[in-house]
């Protein structure tokens, strides 16, 4: 399975707009997000891009499962980071993805690392060298959000159970 990371840090005229913009920039954005937690299956590479997600899989609203990181500000000269670590097993692709948000690529990457480090500790292994991918800036005139999202895979709607009126 191929997990692709990706990230942005964008601008509107509300947080919501800014976030909208950087899933808009992440290409991601005409999906609805579904947020994993971070096991990364036996299998996967993780692949960063520099731009936006070519070929997101899935249509216009459907379900796409994801890891990812968010964080909004409007506060004029604050800063929001967000980042996405991960470990993997160099023989079987299995691994931990964390995410993380903050006030400071610093704290971020700190955050990551010791998330990372404490993970693979409760689970008995070692998964060798961490990665990570942050994206962070200042809010200058309007509201920013910072995100990085890594994409699974998507599914439609088709087969999801209904629900009838009582």
């Amino acid at each position: 399975m191929l997990l692709n990371v990706s990230g942005s840090i964008k601008e509107g005229s509300t947080q919501l707009a800014a976030f909208d913009a950087a899933l808009n920039a992440t290409g991601v954005a005409d999906r609805n997000l579904i947020r994993l937690s971070s096991v990364i299956p036996a299998g996967s590479k993780v692949k960063v891009l520099a731009g936006p997600i070519q070929d997101v899989p899935g249509q216009w609203g459907d379900r796409l499962y994801v890891v990812y990181a968010q964080q909004r500000t409007s506060t004029h000269n604050e800063e929001a980071w967000a980042g996405i670590g991960w470990v993997q097993d160099e023989k079987d692709g299995k691994g931990l993805f964390v995410e993380h948000d903050g006030m400071s690529k610093k704290q971020v990457e700190q955050d990551i690392t010791n998330s990372l480090k404490d993970l693979m500790k409760t689970r008995g292994v070692d998964f060798g060298k961490i990665k990570m991918k942050i994206v962070g800036g200042t809010c200058k005139v309007k509201p920013i959000c910072a995100l990085v999202v890594a994409v699974y895979q998507a599914s439609d709607w088709d087969n999801v159970g209904t629900y009838e009126k009582v």
